[in-house]
């Protein structure tokens, strides 16, 4: 989907020496607290800010290398790292399985799906995939993806949105915290790139709104409040209101 720039010559293994020493700096426990108490909790975690890893992203530029490399130390904030600095045209699909399944909280999940694998060609084939899996942090990826995907993809019409829209039904009956979440941002986002992919997720949120499960009630209650939002309907334009 996107275009990197070329990456510049790294000599790897002294890039993750002083991206870990940089981050290992500008970590605290004040921080690591902050981030548990928004429930993002990591075995290996320094307590950087996102700021701190940005810039450092910029300082190192585009590197597959070094986005593989950064993510096998499995340092929380090497694997942020490692989203801000791959290069999605050489993401493959086992990679992006790889590192799907070492997702253990929202946060390095939503920033990979955010920043990186939304941008590559295999999206659609894993959030599909994604959906139907039993493990939290790869079912939550498979819809903040399709949400990422939804915000940033400017060539795919209509009807390929619209086929995630089955996995947004099927998923919502899902109790747990971050799934369900994630589903309604999933919802959400399909629903708010055009006025048919609106009037098709409004449908489905008032289902769910109405159903007997309390999960499925919720999503379908969160993602009408947004998608009726006067701001989400003005954007989508005026012939909204006359379907």
């Amino acid at each position: 989907m996107t275009k990197t720039k070329p990456s510049r010559r790294l000599d790897t293994r002294r890039a993750v020496r002083e991206a870990l020493g940089y981050l290992k700096r500008r970590g605290s426990q004040r921080n690591i607290k902050g981030m548990a108490s928004y429930g993002i909790r990591a075995r290996k975690v320094f307590g950087v800010s996102m700021a701190a890893m940005r810039e450092l992203a910029r300082r190192f530029g585009p590197s597959h290398e070094l986005a593989v490399a950064l993510w096998a130390t499995g340092w929380h904030e090497a694997r942020i790292l490692a989203a801000f600095v791959d290069e999605p045209d050489r993401v493959t699909p086992a990679q992006m399985d790889r590192w799907c399944r070492d997702f253990d909280n929202w946060a390095v999940c939503d920033t990979v799906c955010f920043h990186l694998f939304d941008r590559t060609p295999h999206a659609f084939r894993r959030i599909a995939q994604w959906s139907r899996s039993r493990e939290e942090f790869v079912k939550r990826a498979a819809f903040a993806l399709l949400a990422s995907r939804a915000l940033h993809d400017k060539e795919s019409g209509d009807e390929q949105f619209a086929k995630c829209l089955p996995l947004v039904e099927r998923s919502a009956t899902d109790e747990r915290n971050f799934v369900k979440k994630g589903v309604s941002w999933g919802l959400r986002g399909v629903g708010r790139r055009s006025l048919y992919l609106h009037a098709a997720a409004v449908a489905v949120a008032r289902r769910l709104a109405a159903s007997q499960q309390p999960s499925a009630r919720w999503v379908g209650k969160d993602a009408l409040r947004d998608l009726t939002r006067p701001m989400v309907t003005r954007r989508l334009g005026p012939q909204l209101h006359r379907t």
